[in-house]
């Protein structure tokens, strides 16, 4: 099953996934679409404020955030599903989110948190739905002491499509065990 919508322009079938036994969620995944991806992060700039760089969480959102990163000329940052050799004095934080069962951590480079010191920060997601992830986002840019100056994403899915706080380029419904689209 599949749900066919309008992003940034383009036409895309989105497969359709079941969440639990009452709700469904039509998968959002820009990897390796490339002219997706692309228009996506033209469209999210041009409705984004004035930034210094961008946060975004592993994995799917990353090619994303790079494409806003190449477009703008500004850096992005990655908060990581796994703390790497590399990392060092790491911030953590728990998320629970919609698509990956149970808690995970996501943890952000000691250095990357002193380069976004003082700067304003553009937190950025493929889709929200229970705005878990970019709750993360924000703490990990209040840790760093910057500023976050707007949380975008592509899509808002279900009632976070009614949420005034977060900038997207347009709803995504979920949906019933039959398929059916639920109000937001």
């Amino acid at each position: 099953m599949f749900y066919t919508m309008t992003i940034a322009g383009l036409e895309r079938r989105l497969p359709m996934f079941p969440v639990n036994e009452q709700i469904q969620i039509a998968a959002l995944n820009m990897f390796g679409d490339v002219e997706l991806t692309e228009a996506c992060a033209r469209d999210l700039l041009r409705l984004a404020p004035e930034f210094d760089c961008i946060l975004t969480a592993e994995a799917k959102s990353i090619p994303l955030a790079y494409a806003m990163a190449r477009q703008s000329g500004k850096s992005y940052f990655i908060a990581r599903k796994r703390l790497k050799v590399y990392m060092k004095d790491a911030i953590e934080i728990k998320v629970v989110s919609i698509t990956t069962k149970g808690e995970q951590m996501l943890y952000v480079d000691g250095g990357d948190a002193k380069a976004m010191k003082g700067l304003r920060v553009l937190v950025v997601d493929d889709v929200i739905s229970t705005g878990q992830t970019l709750k993360a986002l924000a703490g990990f840019v209040a840790q760093a002491g910057a500023e976050p100056v707007a949380q975008m994403a592509v899509l808002a899915e279900g009632e976070a499509a009614n949420r005034t706080d977060i900038i997207t380029l347009g709803p995504l419904p979920l949906f019933d065990a039959q398929g059916n689209a639920l109000p937001y």
